[in-house]
């Protein structure tokens, strides 16, 4: 069902690839406790070396996530490239019935690939939306809704996220 996964990963969280062209590529030495799906024949979802991925964790790829090395993203949170559902409701009413069909018109929903750069922290609960880069070394607080990049080496902090702080050179 994988696509690669390195030397030492654990994977005991869920993988679902909903097409069956989509790519999922984890590296080395990684765990993965959440759940990784991908929704569409070009999803690319990508996980570097000695990355944690908490349980409860939902990584949801339309198009492209890319997740570095060094990454914790703690239990419970939510990663989507996508909004999921059109903000028409002349289109969105017609959802229910695709999904319990098990199909969904993606080119619908509005979707922008997602990067977690090296060493980025992500804390309990936290929500990463659509279009969203996360900068080397930056941490996300527990429950923090992240709508738009965040700097490298900043801490953000509630919803949405805002810079909290920088993070000086003695704490990199």
């Amino acid at each position: 069902m994988l696509d690669s996964i390195g030397e030492g990963t654990e994977l005991p969280g869920f993988i679902d690839k909903r097409a069956k062209n989509s790519v999922i590529k984890i590296g080395k030495d990684c765990l993965i406790e959440g759940n990784l799906v991908t929704e569409t024949d070009a999803s690319l979802l990508t996980i570097g070396d000695n990355t944690y991925i908490g349980g409860g964790t939902v990584i949801d790829c339309v198009k492209l996530i890319i997740i570095g090395n060094d990454v914790l993203i703690s239990y419970e949170c939510i990663l989507a490239d996508s909004d999921n559902h059109s903000t028409k409701y002349s289109v969105r009413k017609k959802d229910l019935a695709d999904w319990k069909q098990k199909k969904h018109d993606w080119t619908t929903t509005n979707s922008e690939p997602i990067k977690i750069c090296t060493g980025v922290w992500i804390g309990a609960r936290a929500i990463i939306l659509k279009g969203v880069t996360i900068g080397e070394g930056a941490i996300v607080g527990a429950g923090s809704v992240v709508t738009k990049d965040v700097p490298a080496w900043t801490i953000v902090a509630g919803n949405p996220a805002r810079v909290i702080r920088e993070i000086p050179e003695d704490e990199r």
